[in-house]
């Protein structure tokens, strides 16, 4: 680093501190930004102070060389921005050289699935569980109930744990689901689903029977001792974890968000139509469920190369 590159990035580390009452942490994160970008710049031929605009897209494209995550790179932008809008703002460089370069994309992940396989052992196991009674039986029918729910309507962990008791009075096979916002949507249910919510409903109604007249019906469907009055989710994710390990899924690859997200993805790609997995899902934005586009277009391959007359023709010549 220049002498005068390195007063340059001492005077900005001291205004972000003095001024802005920056952490030791970001500033020692901003230092070590800056001392990386000098180190590079410097076998440019250049210093911090005097870059260009073509310099650091340079820069940029070393550190994506280098296999930095599109997050390490745009937190290195962003120290860099800091840096040259102060000297733009102090008068020691009359433009901006970051102005006109691009934050590098990141990536959207994709969603965490189940395969329809891993699912239908997961809900046997479940099954097999609860039909064969013995101790813990109403946590074993408590536990087929929740993923049938899960499966079959995608909810949220929070709204499925908070489900009201009156939803066993509900004839029909549609549910009514309060999600954010206090926002009400209709989702339907599986005659599995329904077998296995009467028959937890049931078992729950005995048990309170059996119990002291002068406690409280409980206004939830998976009622709990605990503050809420309902199911923890947490609780429901660590029994989850335990089922997926005695039917044989790896562990890691379970929890109820993944079940929510099997639901879309084994819906899309049996020809469901993304507005309509945005509704039942409660998304407000249709983007939310585009994460879901990689499941249609696979749906989509598919369709040509099966059913489009050029496709079928190749096939046959081959």
């Amino acid at each position: 680093m220049s002498d005068l590159s390195a007063a340059h990035v001492e005077a900005f580390l001291e205004m972000m501190s003095a001024e802005r009452g920056a952490a030791v942490n970001t500033l020692q994160s901003y230092e070590r930004d800056l001392e990386d970008a000098t180190s590079h710049l410097r076998t440019l031929g250049t210093g911090l102070t005097a870059a260009t605009s073509d310099d650091l897209r340079a820069y940029l494209s070393h550190l994506s060389g280098q296999g930095f995550k599109p997050s390490s790179q745009a937190r290195r932008l962003s120290a860099l921005r800091q840096f040259y809008k102060f000297l733009y703002a102090e008068g020691m460089r009359g433009d901006d050289p970051t102005g006109i370069l691009d934050a590098p994309k990141k990536g959207r992940s994709l969603p965490k699935t189940l395969s329809v396989d891993d699912v239908s052992r997961l809900i046997g196991q479940a099954e097999t569980e609860a039909a064969a009674g013995g101790a813990d039986h109403l946590a074993k029918l408590r536990m087929h109930a929740l993923i049938e729910l899960l499966y079959a309507t995608g909810m949220r962990v929070s709204e499925l744990v908070s489900l009201p008791a009156s939803v066993l009075q509900q004839n029909g096979r549609f549910l009514v689901i309060r999600g954010k916002g206090n926002k009400d949507r209709l989702v339907p249910l599986s005659q599995a689903a329904i077998r296995a919510m009467r028959s937890y409903g049931e078992a729950l109604a005995d048990e309170m029977a059996r119990e002291e007249s002068g406690n409280r019906e409980s206004p939830w469907l998976f009622p709990s001792s605990g503050k809420q009055g309902f199911l923890p989710r947490q609780v429901f994710a660590r029994d989850l974890k335990s089922l997926a390990a005695r039917a044989g899924i790896r562990v890691a690859t379970i929890s109820p968000h993944v079940l929510r997200h099997a639901f879309a993805s084994h819906l899309l790609a049996n020809g469901a139509d993304l507005r309509a997995v945005q509704e039942l899902l409660g998304h407000s934005d249709i983007s939310t469920t585009q994460i879901y586009t990689h499941v249609l277009e696979e749906r989509l391959h598919n369709l040509v190369q099966n059913h489009h007359p050029l496709a079928k023709q190749a096939k046959k010549q081959d």
